[in-house]
C-alpha cells in the first residue's frame, strides 16, 4: 500500500503515514530502519509494507512499473 508521509522525527525515527484511503498509520524507528533511507520529507510519497497484524515493517520510496 502507499500513503503520505504527515510527520517525521528525525531525531526518533519515526512518524506517522497518511494512507491513500485517510487512515493514519504510525510507524516506528524498526520500520524506517529497515527501510535503508536517511530522511523523509513531510508530503513524500512512500510504500508501506505491514505485518500479518498490521504493524509497519518498512516504509519505502515507492517505484515505478
Amino acid at each position: 500500500m502507499q500513503g503520505t508521509v504527515a510527520t517525521f522525527d528525525a531525531a526518533t525515527r519515526s512518524g506517522l503515514l497518511l494512507l491513500d484511503d485517510g487512515t493514519e498509520l504510525p510507524f516506528p524507528a524498526r520500520a524506517f530502519d529497515a527501510s535503508g533511507l536517511r530522511l523523509l520529507r513531510l508530503g513524500q510519497r512512500v510504500r508501506v509494507e505491514t505485518d500479518a497484524a498490521g504493524d509497519v515493517v518498512r516504509v519505502t520510496l515507492p517505484t515505478m512499473s
